[in-house]
């Protein structure tokens, strides 16, 4: 039975005697043969061969890597490799062969001499214990089996559960912080001082919405919503805001110290992977060079100009998202439906919400569809020389064009909608037609709040339902089709035995594809989520909420991807999770920036603050059982004169009087700024400058509090050296 284990399987189509795939194939197999390899051949519909390398691969492999202290203490102890391992090198030794030709394995898959190449999921005890403990959705809340994930999928799919089950373990602290911010916000939904002045406003009259047809409508019209916005905006946000930036913070901390304690106990601690490629590579071939580290200036050059030009292309695609949502809400004031009318605004935002959705789902299905999308093909300012470099510049590239294509639009709605739409009699237009879009008179963080809802929730259900349905319902095609042959055998038809390794080759070649970057596609699925969760958690207090439950199923989702409808992934030897931990770090920074400059420019907060404690009854004197906020919404409406309006503004039927009313802090006379515009803009910097401050050194502060590397795990090597030392002397 040991003898009919196979390392790997290469499969190819059945070419033509002589000719040039065929003739490349054998020169392929050949190199392998020279190296000792066992080829078995098995003949389908297509031909499959299994290799299996000779013990001497994994004994020099051994030596090589050996402690120098214990390789002098028993210099001819030969222990069995872990599988995990015996697959790593079998495969860098099939991606590192070169033929005669000059071309190696992946330029012979790319010319389709060979269909694909994978290890095989083997019936042995690990797997049936990740089948029947793990990988169910029944086992939703039970702890994970790190240590035989590691067993079976190597050290790295083992780092990245052990990251995510630790990053949902924790989402849970912020999600019952976020759910008390908001049900806190609910319980004021009625009482807020300033969504009761909206109520009562019937006889505020305000502008027109669009150009052509709109009516002048009242306040308190739109009194439900004003209930909404303050509901989300108000004194809590900003604590919740202080709050996940610390979380964030301590999150990474604490993971960095869980991780030392797992790789501890793997022995890979102070494990070096130059040292193994290096080792590996001598394995492959005695005569190998090392290659020099290389840099260009020249190449950076061009990286950064080829990024820019895709960061402008995404900014474009979010340009015409904004143009939509101008086109869409002057469409829906004119529509012949009352709610479309009533609720255009509302619509637009939404309608612009699954749009962008749409967007990220054509964009990242280009992205996977090209290997990395235009990012793929940039080059690296160092030549990489180990897998984990040439992964860690892939990552920079496509996290960036990811991280553009989800959040421009969020950026554009939070920090510039109602900002940059000039006022009435001099409104900012679209190709001189079309005006862009104004801000509620009780905030823009309701549209925020809109946006975030929407695409969290899509992307939660819709892109993990097809995650999960595309290879099972592929699975179960295949074991469909599988059947017929099964049943005649059963009737006695003549056909010689089946050789036992064909139906294994057979089921595990019908499983879906993985490729090297599988796993990165999960890690980049989770760390935008990440970003999510923390960057305009201000506007979103359920974000985190979302992406705990999210999570839950996430975790058993993967696990029975990998474990049932895939074929088996590549094991890689790996004691951190990579250049992740930088880009999460870099994310903890931009949620300080992100939150900060949503609660000082998009939220109302610093407003109010600046008219309870400079405008307000309470400082005028009068304040005798007066809430402060009352006179804020008067207070940030300006007045504009109807005659003033543009000639190509043809508005509805006009009111009584002869003004209307907008947000924003104008002159009656000029429509310049007020005084009160440059008091709250040099209140939303100050508190923008305090806020980022205060959170950055919070977030030092903790770092500092928090050791990287427990004390357990320092003692547990000076022991270890205090040991090998005395043994020495």
């Amino acid at each position: 039975q040991a003898e009919e284990k196979w390392d790997f399987v290469l499969v190819s189509n059945i070419h033509e005697a002589g000719s040039e795939k065929e003739t490349k194939r054998k020169k392929f197999l050949d190199e392998l043969s020279k190296k000792g390899f066992t080829i078995k051949k098995i003949e389908d519909k297509k031909l499959f061969y299994g290799v299996r390398a000779p013990k001497q691969i994994f004994q020099k492999y051994q030596w090589l890597l050996r402690n120098p202290d214990s390789r002098l203490q028993n210099p001819d102890a030969h222990h069995d490799v872990p599988v995990t391992t015996r697959i790593r090198i079998v495969n860098f030794i099939l991606q590192n062969t070169v033929t005669s030709d000059l071309e190696k394995l992946c330029d012979l898959r790319r010319k389709r001499v060979f269909e694909a190449a994978f290890p095989l999921h083997e019936k042995e005890e690990v797997r049936e214990f990740l089948k029947e403990r793990w990988a169910r959705w029944r086992d939703i809340f039970s702890q994970q089996p790190i240590e035989k994930i590691r067993c079976y999928f190597g050290e790295k799919v083992a780092l990245y559960f052990a990251w995510l089950g630790w990053y949902t373990y924790l989402l849970g602290f912020a999600a019952v912080a976020g759910l008390v911010v908001f049900v806190a916000g609910i319980t004021v939904f009625n009482s807020s001082q300033v969504s009761k002045e909206i109520c009562e406003a019937t006889n505020t009259i305000m502008c027109p919405l669009c150009d052509q047809k709109c009516p002048f409508w009242l306040l308190s019209d739109t009194c439900t919503y004003a209930k909404v916005t303050h509901m989300i905006d108000n004194e809590g946000t900003v604590l919740f805001a202080m709050f996940m930036a610390i979380w964030a913070t301590v999150f990474l901390e604490l993971w960095k110290r869980q991780r030392a304690t797992v790789v501890t106990d793997w022995d890979l601690y102070r494990w070096d992977e130059e040292e193994e490629e290096l080792a590996m590579e001598l394995i492959n071939n005695l005569q190998h060079e090392p290659q020099q580290y290389q840099h260009s200036y020249f190449r950076s050059t061009v990286i950064l100009l080829l990024v820019l030009v895709m960061i402008a292309v995404l900014i474009g695609i979010a340009h015409g998202l904004v143009i939509y949502r101008v086109v869409a809400t002057a469409l829906f004031t004119q529509s012949d439906l009352e709610f479309l009318r009533e609720q255009a605004n509302t619509m637009a935002v939404m309608t612009g919400a699954v749009l962008h959705y749409v967007t990220i789902v054509i964009m990242t299905k280009v992205r996977s569809e090209t290997q990395g999308g235009p990012w793929a093909f940039l080059p690296s300012p160092e030549k990489p020389r180990t897998f984990s470099q040439h992964e860690n510049s892939f990552t920079i590239k496509i996290f960036t064009f990811q991280f553009f294509t989800n959040f421009s639009s969020l950026i554009y709605i939070a920090f510039f909608l109602g900002r940059i739409n000039g006022h009435p009699g001099n409104y900012v237009r679209i190709a001189g037609r079309w005006r862009l879009e104004e801000c509620h008179p009780s905030g823009c963080i309701t549209d925020l709040f809109i946006q975030m809802a929407i695409i969290m929730l899509l992307k939660q259900t819709i892109s993990n339902v097809m995650e999960y349905l595309v290879p099972w319902i592929s699975h179960k095609l295949h074991k469909k089709w599988q059947r017929p042959k099964k049943r005649r055998v059963m009737l006695g038809e003549e056909e010689e035995a089946e050789d036992p390794c064909k139906r294994q080759w057979l089921s595990n070649y019908q499983l879906s594809e993985v490729n090297a970057f599988s796993l990165f596609d999960e890690f980049l699925e989770m760390v935008i989520q990440y970003s999510f969760t923390t960057i305009f958690v201000a506007a979103f207090p359920l974000a985190p909420l979302l992406a705990f439950c999210n999570n839950l199923f996430e975790i058993r989702l993967d696990a029975i991807k990998m474990v049932r409808l895939r074929r088996r992934i590549v094991p890689r030897k790996a004691n951190d999770i990579g250049i992740w931990l930088q880009v999460l770090e870099a994310i903890g920074i931009l949620a300080v920036i992100g939150n900060g400059l949503v609660i000082a420019i998009t939220s109302d907060f610093i407003p109010m603050q600046v008219y309870k404690y400079t405008y307000s009854p309470c400082m005028t004197g009068n304040s005798t059982g007066v809430d402060c906020s009352t006179g804020y919404i008067n207070h940030s409406l300006s007045v504009f004169r109807i005659q003033d309006f543009e000639p190509q503004t043809k508005p509805g039927l006009a009111p009584t009087g002869l003004c209307c009313r907008y947000r924003d802090y104008r002159n009656t006379d000029d429509y310049s700024y007020t005084v009160q515009f440059w008091h709250i803009f040099a209140s939303r910097l100050a508190f923008l400058i305090l806020f980022e401050h205060a959170a950055l050194c919070v977030k030092l502060i903790a770092a500092w509090y928090v050791p990287d590397v427990p004390k357990s795990v320092k003692n547990k090597f000076r022991v270890r050296k205090h040991n090998n030392l005395r043994k020495e002397l």
